[in-house]
């Protein structure tokens, strides 16, 4: 099994920036894609920003230039750098992966989530 925990998160006054990282760990043989969702209360789930093994990015079109995802291949870790931050970026931010496990003969892509990390943006 694969286990990603995700910290960084915090309490910021608008304007402010936070970086979030989450490693993942576990019976891993690769890590392919890695991503940052967010849910803030009442709302549904939404992507904030993916990232491939080889490094393309994809963002939620409102969030380009704010956001910026990374990741560290040898490491296992995705990290999201938020800047200029808005109290409605104010939500729990979760970290999902994609990995192929390292047991042999199984072949199959496998999703994790994270637990979250609180973000809120708040004077």
């Amino acid at each position: 099994q694969v286990q990603l925990v995700e910290s960084g998160g915090g309490l910021v006054q608008p304007g402010g920036s936070l970086r979030l990282s989450c490693v993942a760990s576990g019976n891993i043989f690769s890590v392919n894609a890695m991503a940052w969702y967010r849910q803030a209360p009442g709302k549904e789930r939404e992507l904030v920003a993916a990232i491939t093994k080889g490094g393309v990015t994809k963002y939620e079109d409102s969030l380009k230039g704010r956001f910026t995802i990374s990741r560290d291949n040898a490491k296992n870790t995705v990290y999201l750098q938020m800047s200029t931050l808005k109290p409605e970026d104010t939500a729990v931010y979760v970290c999902n992966a994609e990995a192929l496990l390292d047991v042999p003969g199984d072949y199959h892509e496998y999703s994790y989530w994270g637990q979250g990390t609180q973000v809120t943006v708040s004077s």
